[in-house]
């Protein structure tokens, strides 16, 4: 079966020159959406969940299929996991093609190396504000004198992380965060 996928971002917009192309181009069916890429894309996880060995899917440009180049490698290796083939109508990509899985491959190192970058420049500025002073994260849910009160409970032996946090109407996972940076500073969950 040879499937196509068009998505609008709006329900204004519409996928008619995302049609007649993908319709030129020999789909038997076309799934189509009118929402934004950001949110959840229940038809797109309805094409891939329909896809056998030997199907094909074809879009019309991929910014119209993937909302990043590591979100269309994730796509893209579930098409492949399905024994089927993705094809782009305007951009050189056919994964059909010893030549279009070749570009594939290059998309994902590239993807790789943008995943590094983006990771190894976050890790930076988390440094660099960490130097200023500043707070990483999300600021704490309770304030330092509940923190210490549930330190002094915890302290006396009379009370688990779990009864603390019954005491305190908190998640189990504040009141450790809060014991842990009295008890254990170097703890990993504190990173």
């Amino acid at each position: 079966m040879i499937y196509g996928y068009a998505r609008v971002s709006t329900t204004e917009q519409e996928t008619t020159l995302q049609l007649d192309a993908l319709y030129r181009a020999g789909v038997e069916q076309v799934l189509q959406e009118k929402r934004s890429s950001v949110g959840n894309r229940p038809i797109l996880q309805l094409l891939l969940s329909m896809l056998r060995p030997g199907d094909v899917v074809k879009v019309y440009k991929i910014d119209r299929f993937a909302r990043s180049l590591i979100d269309l490698l994730s796509i893209l290796e579930r098409i492949e996991t399905a024994g089927a083939c993705f094809q782009s109508l305007t951009e050189p990509v056919d994964t059909s093609t010893g030549a279009g899985r070749m570009m594939m491959h290059m998309l994902g190192a590239f993807a790789e190396f943008e995943r590094g970058i983006i990771r190894e420049r976050s890790v930076a500025g988390q440094q660099a504000a960490r130097r200023r002073g500043k707070h990483c994260g999300r600021p704490r849910g309770l304030d330092a004198s509940t923190e210490a009160a549930m330190v002094k409970l915890y302290d006396s032996g009379w009370y688990t992380l779990n009864s603390i946090a019954l005491v305190f109407d908190a998640h189990p996972s504040s009141v450790k965060r809060a014991i842990y940076r009295v008890k254990k500073p170097n703890h990993s969950s504190l990173r």
